[in-house]
């Protein structure tokens, strides 16, 4: 796969006044702000979908996408990835072989979102509560481990360090280990770039968990479903529907982790 951009920090430095209620002097700083940028998604050269995102680890959120939308089965599917940055944002070019691009020939529309939420743009009712796979993977999964994972997550955040602003995904081992980090503004980006970083990897999801600093919604379930997970942790609290729809699909939801407690889901 070929890359093509320049190297991207995911923050800018700005200036800032600090106001007080009492006034008095004003104090001035610097802060970093988290990127923000529109990123065109083509596929063969069809316009498929515009996110906005932060401009970094975009060969992964090109490969999770795809994996995603169900536009492939592994990263071997896909045969280039180019991105490129533009005037107003960034391009990235995928290219799938015919066979796969045909679901882009019949799916494809300009779709403009405020992240890779896998539903915006979809056609109707059915299409949004499409038939989703059972979850077959299985794994030994303590409860220690999500609270080993959860005391170590803050450490690999990077991004939300400097800015305070980005959301991240991590994929860990059955013991609570971090093998994988990425962050993003959204937080279906950045579950995007991890699902992809994996399959880039040669790896599979069903050999750990992926842990969310974000609410549980049903596009996050959805997605960890398609990625064959056999668990998901978010740092805050889920949807009735994606509760039912990770209870249903075999996917084990556990929301408002903590340091000192998680809830595991059931029907």
């Amino acid at each position: 796969m070929k890359d093509i951009m320049p190297p991207e920090t995911g923050s800018k430095r700005f200036n800032f006044s600090v106001l007080r209620p009492a006034g008095g002097e004003t104090e001035q700083l610097q802060r970093q702000l988290i990127s923000e940028a529109p990123v065109a998604i083509e596929y063969n050269g069809i316009g498929y979908a515009v996110m906005m995102a932060t401009p970094i680890d975009l060969e992964d959120f090109a490969i999770g996408f795809s994996l995603s939308e169900q536009l492939g089965d592994n990263a071997a599917e896909i045969a280039a990835i180019d991105c490129h940055k533009a005037e107003k944002g960034w391009i990235v070019r995928i290219q799938l072989p015919p066979e796969k691009a045909e679901k882009v020939y019949a799916r494809a529309r300009q779709r403009v979102s405020e992240s890779s939420c896998g539903l915006c743009g979809m056609d109707n009712l059915d299409e949004v509560m499409r038939e989703l796979p059972r979850v077959t993977a299985r794994l030994e999964i303590s409860d220690s481990a999500i609270f080993t994972a959860l005391a170590a997550l803050r450490e690999h955040q990077k991004l939300n360090a400097e800015t305070g602003a980005s959301h991240a995904a991590a994929f860990c081992a059955p013991d609570g280990t971090i093998l994988i980090v990425r962050e993003d503004v959204g937080r279906h980006n950045a579950l995007d770039k991890v699902i992809g970083a994996i399959a880039k990897s040669g790896g599979a999801a069903a050999d750990g968990f992926l842990l969310l600093t974000a609410r549980c919604s049903f596009e996050l379930v959805q997605k960890a479903i398609l990625a064959n997970c056999p668990m998901l942790v978010t740092i805050s609290a889920a949807t009735d529907l994606a509760a039912t729809t990770a209870a249903t699909h075999g996917l084990r939801l556990v929301s408002l982790a903590r340091p000192d407690s998680a809830l595991s889901a059931s029907l």
